[in-house]
This record gives structure tokens, C-alpha cells and sequence, in this order.
């Protein structure tokens, strides 16, 4: 197979990769991904976590009706808990632009640390009573409690404390992974990736006692998937991910949702999986396929890399760029996620072919003949792409390339 006439290269077997190269006929229509839906994307989660993402919304939209929406969304849904140094920090970033309405709640504020000064006194002293009794299962409940306590009130670090006291007071394997999940759910909002390894292999070397559901298996895996990715462990973090697929379902909206799944694990299996791997652990794999309907950009971008479709590949991954930098755990990955994606599309564009027609491969990867020849000059050295020859004249502008199975 040869591109525009060139010499006849290797022989490409069934299962190797055929490269559309953009003619007319063959070019699908792309799917145009909408400006970012503040609300039902804000739907998809509950808890702190909603909080925050519309919080990191705000700081990185770059545009003022949104960044307004956000806040006011966040306004409102901080007014359900009872975080009300959280809440003095957003009316500081409102900064009364939203009107009367999203102003300084003094008042309410006030009531709300009251009742908190009351509760906690009275966990206090339900602990100490338990504590004077020796009674384990209700001192591991107290301390617990005030973990629930200190959470909802925005006192990570504290909540993260009384949470894995409660580890000396466990008596069963399912208590330790209740707990094990409670950390790493602080762990997650404090931004502490680094703590959900040890709470991660400590509640699965204890899920085989007591057979925990799916679902709390789901959230070991998602947990796990989340603390590799932002490791730069892109291909432990797809294997989990990848594990994880529909089986969450909606039970850990206070963390993930069941299209961020879908996305870090598309994207990242995109970036780490050869070939082999991305058929078998995605396109064949049921139980993330149809995990992956729910996000259907993500789901045809794999779908067009796999089939050698780098033409509309290329516009899937730009297409939805914008949104997913406004995630707040995929953000500072975005980018070289992308690199690695548009390095093994560049890779295996050539894979079948003796020569390259540069103009039309920079026309399929949307770049001029100049810049793609720096990114091909940019794979040589990884021995990604081996050069045999040099591009011919600003006539034919052919590249004659060799590349290194990948």
C-alpha cells in the first residue's frame, strides 16, 4: 500500500491499520461538541466535589457570563451545607456582581456555626462516654461521626484525622473498607493523590473477607484510576478506569461521574495502549463500551484512531478540548495526553507506507508541511519513526520512512 502512487511498501495484514487519508467521498462528518452546559454538567455530581468543579470553572473559564453562572451555581449549593468559610470565599469572588441576592448571608452564616458549635459538643461528649465504656464499635462510630463532621464543614485535614482513628477500633474487614473509602475521599478533595495508594491496597487486601458489591469494588478501581492519572501513571490509570466501566454507575457522584470514566479512561488508554491492547481492553470490552455512549466525541475518536480515520480522529480530539481543560483533575494532564495521542497518530499514519506525501498528511493532522516535519523530526530520536531517506524536493514534498513496530 502506497500513498498518491509511491512504491508498493509491506505487505499490511487484515488486522493492521488502513489510514483514510481525508478523500472527499470517504470523510465523515464530525459531531460539533457544545460550549460547555455549566448546569447539566454541574448535575452530574454532588457533594464538595460539585463544588469544586464549578469553583475551578470560574477561575478558568476566561469568560465573565460563565464564570458568574458558576459562582451562582456554587453560591447556591454551598447554602445546603453548613461550610460557611467556604461560603464567605465565594461571596468575596462574587464580589457583588450577582445582585443582593448573592451577597454576605451574615445571618445565616451566623445560625450555622451556632448549630455547629452545638453538635460538635454534643459528639464530644457522646465520645467521651464511649471512650470511659470501652465500648470499640461505638467509639469507632464517634470518631466517624466527627469525621462526617469536621468534612461537612469544610475541616479536611481534621475529617482526615478522625476518619482513620477509627482503624483501631475496626472489627470486621468491612468497617476498614468503609474507612479506607472515607480517606481517600478526603484525600481526593485535599488534592492528597499520594494517600489513596496505601488506602487503596489496605481496603483490597480486605474486600476478599467480606465480598464487598460491585460497586464498592467500582470505587476502589475509580479511586485508584484517579490517584494514577494524576500520578502521570497514564496506563495504570486506563487499566482502572478501563475495569471500572459502567459498574459505578451513579454511586460516586461525590468523586466521578460516570462520563469522566469514560473520558480519563478513553483518553488515557488512547495515549498508553498499543494496538492490541486498545481492541481488547476498550473496542471489545462491553462493560466500557457502553460506558463510553455516554460520551460519544470520546467514543469516535477511539473508534476513527483505531480504523486509521486520522482525519476526523483529529477533529474529535480538538473538538471537546476546550470543555476538558475545565476539568479540575484533567486539566494539567490535558496536554501531554494529547501529545502522546497526536505522536502514536503521526506513528502509525506512516505505518503502512514506504513514502509520505507531506501535504496531504499535513492536511489529514491540520498543520502546515513545515511544523509536521519538526513533529516527525521530534518522534526520530525515540525511535518512534526511523528516517531511511530525506524529503525530496518542495515538488513532490515525500518523506521516506521506516517506522519501528509500535
Amino acid at each position: 500500500m502506497a500513498a498518491e502512487g509511491d512504491a508498493v511498501g509491506p505487505v499490511i495484514e487484515e488486522d493492521d491499520i488502513s489510514v483514510d487519508v481525508g478523500e472527499k467521498g470517504r470523510h465523515r462528518p464530525v459531531m460539533v461538541v457544545e460550549h460547555l452546559d455549566i448546569e447539566a454538567y454541574a448535575a452530574l455530581y454532588t457533594g464538595r466535589t460539585k463544588i469544586s468543579r464549578l469553583l475551578f470553572i470560574a477561575e478558568n473559564c476566561g469568560v465573565a457570563s460563565m464564570e458568574l453562572e458558576a459562582l451562582r451555581m456554587a453560591y447556591d449549593e454551598i447554602r445546603k451545607g453548613e461550610d460557611t468559610q467556604l461560603f464567605r470565599e465565594v461571596v468575596a469572588k462574587i464580589d457583588g456582581r450577582l445582585g443582593p441576592d448573592y451577597g454576605s448571608d451574615n445571618a445565616w452564616a451566623d445560625d450555622v456555626d451556632r448549630r455547629a458549635e452545638l453538635r460538635k459538643e454534643k459528639l464530644e461528649n457522646e465520645l467521651n462516654a464511649s471512650m470511659t465504656n470501652l465500648i470499640k464499635e461505638s467509639i469507632r462510630m464517634g470518631y466517624n461521626d466527627f469525621g462526617d463532621f469536621y468534612y461537612a464543614h469544610g475541616q479536611l485535614e481534621e475529617a482526615f484525622k478522625s476518619y482513620i482513628r477509627t482503624h483501631e477500633y475496626c472489627t470486621t474487614s468491612a468497617h476498614i473498607v468503609h474507612m479506607c473509602l472515607n480517606a481517600i475521599l478526603v484525600s481526593i478533595e485535599m488534592g492528597h493523590f499520594f494517600n489513596i495508594s496505601s488506602y487503596f491496597c489496605m481496603a483490597w487486601q480486605n474486600q476478599d473477607r467480606f465480598r464487598p458489591d460491585s460497586v464498592t469494588i467500582s470505587k476502589l478501581h475509580c479511586a485508584a484510576g484517579l490517584a494514577a492519572m494524576m500520578g502521570e501513571k497514564y496506563k495504570f490509570a486506563a487499566r482502572e478506569f478501563v475495569d471500572t466501566g459502567m459498574l459505578i454507575q451513579n454511586s460516586y457522584t461525590e468523586v466521578i461521574a460516570l462520563q469522566d470514566v469514560a473520558t480519563y479512561g478513553g483518553l488515557c488508554a488512547l495515549a498508553t495502549f498499543n494496538r492490541a491492547e486498545l481492541k481488547r481492553y476498550v473496542i471489545d470490552n462491553i462493560n466500557f463500551r457502553n460506558c463510553l455512549e455516554l460520551v460519544p466525541e470520546i467514543r469516535e475518536l477511539i473508534n476513527d484512531f483505531y480504523s486509521g480515520r486520522y482525519v476526523s480522529c483529529m477533529e474529535y480530539l480538538e473538538n471537546p478540548k476546550a470543555n476538558l481543560l475545565l476539568d479540575i483533575h484533567l486539566h494539567d494532564h490535558l496536554k501531554t495526553l494529547y501529545e502522546r495521542i497526536r505522536n502514536k497518530a503521526l506513528t502509525h499514519y506512516v505505518l503502512p507506507f514506504v513514502s509520505v506525501d507531506l501535504h496531504m498528511m499535513a492536511n489529514a493532522f491540520k498543520t502546515s508541511v513545515t511544523d509536521l516535519e519538526k513533529e516527525l523530526e521530534a518522534l526520530i530520536p525515540n525511535n518512534q519513526i526511523k528516517i531511511r531517506g530525506t524529503a525530496h524536493s518542495s515538488v513532490s514534498c515525500r518523506l521516506r520512512v521506516n517506522l519501528i513496530g509500535k
